[in-house]
This record gives C-alpha cells, structure tokens and sequence, in this order.
C-alpha cells in the first residue's frame, strides 16, 4: 500500500504551475548492491507553484551524481508537467547547468551563495577565511541589483592584491552567483541559496540515518518518497512561501527581457 502511494506520488501529474522557482539537490545514501556495499544518490526536486507554495516535484535515484541522471531526472519532470521554470537553484553538481538548458531553455541558474563560499575558501589560507566570508558576504547586504553588481566588483578589487586566485574565482562565478539579483529583492534571501532545501535535507537524514544501508534500492524510494509526500501535504496547508503579488512581479520582469546584467524592473510595478 505504501508502494503504490509513494509512486502516486513520484508519477503524478505536475498541474499546480507554473514553478518559477526549483531548488533542486542530491542525497547520498548507503545500499547493498551486487554483494556490496555502494554510494547512490537520491535526487530531489522542489519547487515554489503557482499559488505560491512549496510543493515536492519529484524523486529519483540514480547510480552517479553527473549530467547524465540530472538530465534524466528534469526530463521525467518535464514530461509530467514542469514548467514556467525562471530559474533553478542549487550547488554547482557537475553537468547540472548543462542538463537544465538543455530540459528548462529560458531557466537562469543560481548558484547557492552558502555552498559556493566553501569553495571559495578553500583558495585562501586558513588565517584569512574569516575575513574573506565577511567580505563576500558584504555582495548580499546591498539594497539594490546595481549596489550587488558594485560591490561584487569591489570584493573582487579587494581580494586581488594578497589573494589573487580567489578573486578569479569569485570573478568567473559572477553571473550564476548573482542570479538571484534580477528578481525582486522580497524573495532574494529565498532564491540565493539551497537553504530551504537543506532543511529539508535535515529531515530526510533523520529518517535515513535511522537505517544506515538500505537493502535496495526500492526501499530508499519508499521511506524518502513517504517523507516527501508528508511534507508536501503539510506544505499544502501551510501559509504561501511567496506571495502572489510577488511571482506577478517576477513574471513580469521576464515577459519585459529583464536580464542579470540589468537593473531589475521597479518594484512598484505589478502583473
């Protein structure tokens, strides 16, 4: 019974669009395979609707972390009814970019601002990680797209004199980084990172460290699927994740050809 409604779940038709935003991650989790012990990876899509709420789009598992199982993973998703995507958000999974153009045309990337920094720091001496993190985060407390765009070419400037490969490196991640900045600043600390799925992540974890090596891999598929199915029922009651008047205003700024390297529409304006 629980099989068929975890693949209820993981099959149904995905009607509540458009999802302009999809925050999109992979868990990896322990089973035996072949008379061993192997590393799979549970890839999970969420997405914000159309009615401005949270809702779980999809789970999968596939073998390798790489273009060829994200690019699997956003087709199905597709071809159940994923659209409207303006932009995906999440860590920088290798042929992840090239799987959503290719599935998504039109989608944007964002980068996630938390996990990007961990690489970022990994460029500098231990000594100077502190005041590094600091100065980039100093590119996301500005007020307006054209100050974030200023100041990222400020750290940039700042870093280059003692840290000359971390100012590369923050220089080549510019527009998947500030991404973010072409929406209206009311969702920016929702859509500049994988921090809402992380959450999410945490949850899943509590209940999948519980068994540690699943048998198969159908049983990854039932406990994560039953978890994701209850959240996104509890999603379903919960109060919206972004407002209507909001998504109006980010729809609108694509219809206009708003890009990352402009200012963004005011945000006076509405559908």
């Amino acid at each position: 019974m629980l099989d068929e409604q975890v693949e209820a779940f993981r099959t149904r038709a995905l009607d509540g669009g458009p999802y302009a935003f999809v925050w999109l991650d992979a868990l990896t989790q322990k089973v035996r395979e072949g008379g061993r012990t192997v590393n799979v990876h549970a890839l999970v899509a969420t997405a914000v609707n159309a009615n401005g709420q949270r809702e779980i789009l999809g789970l999968e598992v596939t073998s390798r972390e790489d273009g060829a199982g994200w690019l699997a993973f956003l087709r199905g998703l597709v071809a159940r009814g994923l659209s409207g995507v303006q932009m995906v958000i999440s860590d920088a999974h290798l042929g992840l970019v090239e799987a959503i153009g290719a599935t998504l045309p039109g989608a944007s990337w964002q980068r996630c601002r938390t996990h990007y920094l961990r690489n970022l720091l990994t460029t500098v001496p231990k000594s100077a990680q502190p005041w590094v993190a600091t100065l980039v985060r100093t590119i996301f407390d500005q007020p307006t797209a054209e100050q974030v765009r200023t100041q990222h070419a400020w750290v940039i400037d700042a870093l280059a004199a003692k840290y000359p490969a971390a100012a590369d490196h923050l220089h080549g991640a510019r527009d998947d980084l500030l991404a973010f900045a072409q929406f209206p600043r009311e969702i920016w600390k929702q859509i500049w990172s994988n921090n809402p799925q992380e959450r999410l992540n945490k949850e899943i974890r509590r209940r999948t460290d519980v068994v540690g090596i699943f048998p198969d891999r159908a049983a990854i598929i039932r406990l994560v699927g039953a978890v994701l199915a209850e959240q996104t029922d509890e999603w379903t009651e919960a109060r919206r994740y972004m407002g209507l008047d909001v998504l109006a205003k980010a729809r609108l700024r694509v219809i206009c050809g708003d890009t990352p390297n402009q200012e963004p529409l005011p945000d006076t304006l509405t559908a």
